[in-house]
């Protein structure tokens, strides 16, 4: 495939969506395009692939009451949180007349230290956070969830013709046994007996060799989930995917065979991408992962968004910039917020925001502008496949809203803390770290009877305290009647400094 012909397909399919996958042997890379435009993006690396989904056999360390959580050892370097909550079975896809009434229990009741629980997670380790378990054990397949243990048919809350739900019920129900029952995804709408059989037949097989290892002794991982690049095709394709490209021989291959034994509906959508360029190039993927880590983000008008990400929650800040308008203040306002709200939808997702996320529009006066731009916030979010609850306007007049949170956002997987800032964003300027020297020289020689200080400090302090001749340290060597011999030295942060007494 030449680059003309890449351009052609680009150009045909701007107004669909698809995924392209890129996959080396150290890591795979997925974006979702929608409308040509880079919608999504995960990454999984080799060495810390993710953990949601994956089924321990672990051992239970501590059991807390106050918290009403349990600490347990599933083999990771941080102890797995188990909430109390999590104990009973939970479902948050499946609408509240399916579910049973579960009762929250006291935690001790519920597990006992030195206790072999299974679990599964369903939170990656999130900073210095361990991994969230819960013990509503599930298994996905294309069509279906496996939930063992229960003897309940559940169907999305997507899918919303009472006929259809009774008919996909219908079909699930034989299927039920001690062993568990089934949730119905999205995905199953419109799907005959023969898939849904395949399927429930498939989580069975699957469900039998996890109940097989966990009689073993022993901490032990029982299952784990589809890799990034074979989850994506189980997940994410829906009949509004035109097209998967892939830039793998194997990975091309382990597709094919996935989709044409669990959909073979998808087999002739999947592509090997053969151009010349990298399969990244195509939208301008790689440029736009490295904007979706700057603060800053630009908007059409002029205006722009500051995002910044905390451990506690995300703030997201409107700012007409350039943007004057061309009626009113008012509506020049209001049209900033409105097209925001476009920006920070996309935003949330391409970033995979999640948690708290307060969002401080330009304050707005009409009570209808207000209304309109929640309307269009909340008309921008119902494209995301995650789950997200606005609250409106806070009497301060910002706008609550939370995102669910299951893996690591895109900045927390690409980026590191930095060494000079330490996460904070600012380090000391030359002068604060200059007058902090002058204090440390002159709090070492009251407390130690020494003839000379030595001094070591990064090129911009050295300047400083040298400037004008050195008049700083000059007029400190006859303060403290000591000799002091200042050393630049090129590999030092700016804040750092040593000092040697001779």
């Amino acid at each position: 495939m030449d680059r003309s012909r890449n351009n052609n397909l680009k150009t045909a399919r701007k107004l669909g969506s698809e995924l392209l996958i890129n996959v080396t042997p150290f890591e795979a890379r997925v974006a979702l395009i929608e409308h040509g435009v880079l919608q999504e993006v995960h990454i999984e690396r080799r060495m810390k692939r993710g953990l949601v989904g994956n089924i321990y056999k672990g051992k239970v360390t501590r059991v807390l009451p106050g918290m009403q959580a349990a600490f347990v050892d599933i083999g990771l370097d941080k102890a797995a949180f188990l909430h109390a909550s999590d104990i009973v079975p939970h479902t948050e896809c499946v609408a509240d007349v399916e579910k049973g009434n579960f009762v929250v229990r006291d935690i001790a009741q519920l597990v006992r230290q030195g206790q072999d629980i299974m679990v599964q997670v369903v939170k990656d380790p999130l900073g210095t956070k361990g991994a969230r378990l819960t013990t509503d054990i599930t298994l996905p397949s294309r069509y279906l969830v496996f939930m063992p243990g229960s003897s309940h048919v559940g169907v999305s809350q997507r899918i919303e013709s009472e006929e259809e739900r009774a008919r996909l019920k219908k079909i699930a129900l034989p299927h039920v046994d001690d062993d568990g029952g089934f949730i119905i995804r999205t995905a199953a709408e419109g799907v005959g007996e023969e898939e849904l059989s395949q399927d429930a037949a498939f989580l069975r097989r699957v469900w039998k060799k996890v109940s097989e290892r966990r009689k073993r002794r022993g901490i032990a991982l029982l299952y784990q989930d589809l890799p990034l690049q074979v989850r994506v095709v189980r997940d994410f394709v829906g009949t509004e995917l035109d097209c998967i490209q892939v830039d793998s021989k194997t990975t091309h291959l382990e597709l094919m065979e996935f989709a044409n034994e669990f959909m073979p509906e998808m087999a002739g959508r999947i592509e090997l991408y053969s151009g010349k360029s990298p399969v990244f190039e195509l939208y301008d993927v790689e440029n736009e992962i490295k904007r979706a880590l700057n603060r800053k983000v630009e908007l059409k008008s002029g205006g722009y968004l500051i995002i910044d990400q905390t451990e506690a929650m995300t703030t997201v800040d409107i700012n007409t910039g350039a943007f004057v308008g061309h009626r009113n203040l008012e509506d020049t306002i209001f049209n900033t917020n409105l097209e925001a709200t476009q920006a920070i939808a996309r935003q949330l997702r391409l970033r995979n925001l999640g948690g708290i996320i307060i969002i401080d529009f330009i304050d707005m006066v009409n009570d209808e502008h207000k209304q309109r731009v929640l309307d269009g916030l909340q008309s921008a979010l119902a494209q995301d496949r995650v789950k997200t609850n606005i609250s409106g306007f806070s009497g301060l007049g910002l706008v609550e809203m939370t995102r669910k949170r299951t893996r690591e956002s895109l900045e927390h997987v690409l980026c590191e803390e930095c060494p000079a800032c330490r996460g904070t964003g600012s380090i000391k300027t030359v002068e604060t770290v200059s007058y902090e020297i002058l204090r440390e020289l002159i709090r070492l020689d009251h407390a130690y009877k020494v003839d000379e200080f030595m001094l070591y400090c990064s090129p911009a302090v050295y300047d400083q305290l040298t400037s004008d001749n050195g008049q700083q340290i000059a007029e400190l060597e006859v303060y403290i009647g000591k000799r002091i011999r200042v050393h630049s030295e090129p590999m030092y942060a700016q804040d750092k400094y040593d000092v040697v007494m001779v």
